[in-house]
């Protein structure tokens, strides 16, 4: 069982729910689907380990300061895999 990465909340109201998450090294989000589009900006250089229902995973890096966005609907469990903590702010748009 890997350790959970924590999840802190910094904005929820009626248009927007912003979280930091941290991660040790090997630490998860443990599997959730998204119902909101999103935008994730990584605060620090991330090794993501992406795990999907189908049972395929893989690896994505990103530096630190790079931004990328989701539509709504993507079901995924997200691993540190590196070896260094990583973090991340999510913005969830309502």
């Amino acid at each position: 069982m890997r350790a959970a990465a924590k999840a802190t909340q910094m904005i929820d109201d009626d248009r927007v729910r912003v979280t930091r998450f941290d991660f040790e090294p090997g630490a998860e989000t443990g599997w959730h689907q998204h119902g909101m589009d999103y935008v994730v900006t990584t605060l620090t250089d991330c090794t993501m380990e992406l795990e999907d229902p189908d049972g395929s995973s893989r690896v994505v890096e990103m530096a630190a300061g790079t931004s990328y966005r989701r539509s709504s609907g993507v079901h995924h469990n997200v691993i540190n895999g590196g070896d260094r903590p990583m973090a991340f702010v999510e913005v969830e748009l309502k």
